[in-house]
């Protein structure tokens, strides 16, 4: 056997070994996962045009009734709570974001990558968001925010509803990411409720 020939089946014996162990790496999905993923993002989407088109009612009902809206301005628990947060964000954003004139801007939010994991009827996901409006120069369009949404997902009912929301800003130190993946510490989440479920009697 050749020098080449023996490196080449080297590095595929090698390859092949550590297969297995890359896979592992990934979550197991489940038959029903695209229909589970499918309704979630729909969920989120919604969640969006919601709150840029000051859409309260469609916007509180994303939540569960004891959901929770996490952002820098604290947390709010239920329904109610939530829509007066949002309202008084929404009041006061038109302070930072405005035309020329000194009209409140238009501000269309856009998501980004998705990660999304599925237990039952529990999901957590992982969005990466950007924010925009029409606040530059000539009122053209100019990036503004971005950051994470950290997510917890119920089905109540049969619906998929947000049980928790944590909005991070990459800009604000004491509000971004990281430094460890943040699918990593999802999939960590994910993994220790199938544990608890899987170890109940």
């Amino acid at each position: 056997m050749s020098l080449k020939t023996l490196l080449a089946s080297t590095v595929l014996a090698l390859a092949t070994v550590a297969a297995p162990a890359a896979a592992q790496d990934q979550p197991t999905y489940s038959s029903n996962y695209a229909a589970d993923r499918a309704e979630i993002e729909d969920l989120t989407a919604r969640y969006l045009f919601a709150i840029d088109y000051h859409d309260w009612d469609a916007y509180v009902a994303t939540f569960a009734e004891d959901g929770e809206l996490e952002f820098a301005a604290g947390v709010s628990k239920g329904r109610e709570a939530i829509r007066e947060t949002v309202i008084d964000f929404a009041a006061g954003i038109g302070r930072f974001y405005h035309t020329e004139d000194g009209e409140p801007a238009k501000l269309r939010h856009v998501m980004l990558q998705n990660a999304i994991r599925v237990e039952g009827d529990r999901a957590w996901g992982r969005i990466l968001w950007v924010e925009m409006a029409n606040d530059g120069p000539g009122d053209s369009m100019k990036m503004g925010t971005y950051g994470l949404y950290e997510d917890e997902y119920r089905r109540i009912e049969g619906r998929w509803l947000i049980q928790r929301r944590n909005v991070l800003n990459e800009f604000i130190d004491s509000r971004n990411s990281g430094p460890e993946n943040p699918v990593a510490e999802m999939d960590a989440a994910a993994d220790a409720y199938a544990a608890s479920v899987a170890a109940l009697p």
